[in-house]
């Protein structure tokens, strides 16, 4: 039986700073929300790009790097696989969601000047 493939390689730009949180056994989790961009044919006919948002979810020294070293519109590229979770909302309803849960992050965008002058 052929295995399954759950691997997603995503290239955009952080619509927030990450945010940070740690775990009940004390490792730091980064959560982050990318931004990209595709092409598609609208009713009209024409081509345009659409933007998709996804949430990326980083742990341990990943996520404390995202956590110093990224921002707001900058470019990262990330390598990682899908993960589905369902909740109950606040409301009672149940919810479903998808995010990428990041292996690796690459850092595309040169660093602002303030961490460059203190590297």
């Amino acid at each position: 039986m052929p295995s399954d493939i759950n691997r997603v390689i995503l290239v955009g730009r952080l619509t927030r700073d990450p945010e940070m949180r740690r775990t009940a056994s004390d490792e730091a989790v980064a959560s982050l929300r990318l931004a990209f961009t595709s092409r598609a044919r609208e009713p009209s006919g024409e081509w345009g790009d659409r933007s998709n948002y996804i949430d990326i979810t980083l742990f341990g020294a990943r996520a404390e790097l995202a956590g110093r070293h990224l921002h707001k519109g900058r470019r990262v590229g990330v390598d990682g696989r899908l993960a589905w979770s369902e909740w109950e909302a606040a409301d009672g309803g149940r919810r479903q969601g998808v995010e990428v849960v990041a292996g690796d992050v690459f850092f595309l965008d040169a660093p602002r000047a303030e961490e460059a002058a203190a590297a």
